[in-house]
């Protein structure tokens, strides 16, 4: 049974479980992700480390996808993912970017906007050998983002690569294959609050410092 569209309309959710003010915030925007992050990862979300990646085409045409969070450092936040991809052209062309982070068990949201590097291929090696085989194996056999004829093509393609890696504990990282660090110059800081009355703390890169104001709900 399909849901009406006033059914839908009807669908809301009061916020009642914190407040945010500008007194309560770190002077650096990281430094507060890194508070939130960790209260997330000892709350009961699910993956608090997933977040929504925006990207821009090089015919102005956005998309998103959950990608997920790989580490955090004083420069900024790092995923890794297939050059090749959508998402990778996408930041070749273009490489102003956006994240975003909801974690409704805390009632929270975090959106960040900054600008896509690539990291250091020695950090990439090193991530891809701590994955699990089966990661490395799927990031060989996946073309990502193209048209694939089957499913049974992308297994066979795997079961080709099991094969010719069964003995080897060291799989090399395929060159299409590696990480981004999003440097951030935008930071909101979205917590819930009765009414529909949010609030929403900002950080906004001037120079070599933060400017830190508050928007209306």
């Amino acid at each position: 049974m399909s849901i009406q569209h006033k059914d839908i309309a009807a669908i809301r959710q009061d916020y009642v479980l914190g407040n945010l003010s500008e007194s309560d915030v770190d002077h650096d925007p990281i430094h507060q992700f890194k508070k939130w992050f960790d209260e997330a990862a000892h709350s009961e979300v699910i993956e608090p480390n997933a977040m929504v990646l925006s990207t821009v085409s090089s015919q102005h045409l956005p998309s998103s996808r959950i990608v997920l969070l790989k580490d955090i450092s004083e420069g900024g936040l790092v995923f890794f993912t297939n050059y090749e991809s959508r998402k990778g052209e996408d930041m070749k062309d273009n490489p102003h970017a956006a994240l975003l982070f909801f974690w409704p068990e805390l009632q929270r949201q975090i959106r960040i906007e900054g600008i896509i590097e690539l990291v250091n291929e020695s950090d990439s090696d090193e991530y891809f050998q701590s994955r699990p085989k089966g990661s490395r194996i799927g990031a060989l056999a996946s073309p990502q983002s193209r048209e694939i004829p089957n499913r049974n093509f992308l297994e066979s393609r795997v079961e080709e690569l099991q094969k010719q890696y069964s003995d080897d504990v060291t799989i090399p990282r395929p060159v299409h294959w590696g990480g981004y660090i999003l440097k951030p110059i935008y930071f909101e800081f979205w917590q819930g609050r009765a009414s529909r009355l949010h609030d929403r703390i900002v950080y906004k890169k001037v120079s070599d410092s933060w400017k830190i104001t508050r928007l209306a709900p």
